[in-house]
């Protein structure tokens, strides 16, 4: 019978990973709720202000279910940062549209995640910042670029607050 203990990863990149997203997440939470709004409006918001999407093409690219994408929404209609609209290029489909408040709003909120991404890549070495992000993109855009199929997903633990 082996005593030997099995081999660790050298690397424990879910922590890395896990870590450097719930912090971030929490300072990005506490600063845009100065300007009344959460990261995923703020997502919502920045996406829909690039082009004209469809709220499924929008959940997508947020990265949000499509039950969440409607309660966006309608908290963003509320607040009267978007509405939905007829798309101008196919008359069945009903596009986001961000409204001339909400473009104030994500033009205040992109100053503010800029500056925190700015903050956030000093704290390594000038050298070392434009390899960080060139690798982090080539994993999402790559091999981390779609979730494994898996019968009973992560829970995501909520930031403590």
């Amino acid at each position: 019978m082996s005593t030997t203990a099995p081999a660790k990863p050298s690397t424990d990149l879910l922590f890395l990973f896990a870590q450097a997203s719930q912090v971030l997440t929490s300072e990005l939470t506490a600063a845009l709720a100065e300007l009344g709004i959460s990261q995923r409006t703020y997502c919502v918001l920045s996406k829909a202000a690039e082009e004209e999407m469809t709220q499924g093409q929008l959940a997508e690219r947020c990265l949000l279910d499509k039950t969440t994408m409607v309660v966006t929404l309608d908290e963003l209609e509320k607040l009267g940062y978007a509405e939905r609209q007829m798309s101008t290029t196919d008359r069945r489909a009903r596009v986001v549209a961000v409204t001339a408040k909400g473009r104030r709003v994500v033009t205040a909120a992109s100053e503010i995640v800029t500056g925190i991404y700015d903050d956030v890549l000093a704290a390594l070495p000038a050298s070392e910042r434009a390899a960080v992000v060139a690798g982090l993109t080539h994993l999402v855009e790559g091999r981390l670029s779609s979730p494994t199929p898996c019968e009973h997903l992560p829970r995501r633990r909520r930031a403590a607050g």
